[in-house]
């Protein structure tokens, strides 16, 4: 039942907190940013846990445990993790954690079209990225910071993660303003256009 399950960093997260106790939807959303989780998982809306719990329960994965009634509060159904759950949990933490995933972000696709911008209109851009992962990097330092205290490392491992992925774009983006500010990286409308003639003429010619 398990195998139309998707797996999904959502998914996985809901999965892992309901190892620790059954809770119910508003409580998951509630410990996913206590616990800074919002860093990793899109938790914004709160229809797509709602779906993924959906999917879960649909697979065999959670099950509800009780349904809990308050004067202060709406209807809320409780959900615990069942042993197939368990055991899927194991087998996506583990894949996920091995093996490295094709993804696509939206970065390297933006690059891969830059030379449509001419440089002098590429550099103030990239400024004004490089401006914002300082900022973003500011914001999970302080973050992290003030998450510390009393949590063991392996809390927080991911915090380490993305400031060193931000912290390498970082180095990286400047390095290629400096190429640009200097000149040592340029382009012309000119310049692909030979390069694309003489591509076209090395096809011909083989």
């Amino acid at each position: 039942m398990s195998a139309s399950v998707k797996s999904s960093p959502l998914g996985l997260t809901v999965l892992a907190l309901l190892h620790y106790r059954p809770l119910h939807p508003y409580g998951i959303q509630r410990l996913l940013k206590q616990w800074g989780k919002e860093q990793v998982v899109n938790v914004g809306q709160r229809a797509g846990l709602y779906r993924t719990i959906e999917r879960l329960q649909a697979g065999g994965l959670i099950a509800v445990r009780q349904t809990e009634r308050d004067q202060q509060y709406p209807e809320r159904t409780v959900y615990e993790v069942t042993d197939e759950g368990r055991a899927v949990t194991r087998e996506w933490l583990e894949q996920m954690l091995a093996v490295p995933k094709a993804e696509f972000p939206l970065f390297p696709v933006a690059l891969s079209n830059m030379l449509m911008l001419s440089p002098d209109e590429v550099t103030p851009i990239l400024e004004r990225r490089a401006a914002r992962l300082a900022a973003q990097r500011a914001d999970l330092e302080r973050q992290s910071a003030e998450a510390t205290t009393g949590l063991p490392r392996i809390a927080l491992i991911e915090n380490e993660y993305l400031l060193a992925v931000l912290d390498a774009e970082e180095r990286w983006l400047q390095g290629v303003i400096s190429d640009l500010q200097d000149g040592s990286l340029t382009w012309s409308p000119e310049m692909l256009a030979q390069f694309e003639e003489a591509s076209a003429s090395g096809a011909a010619a083989t």
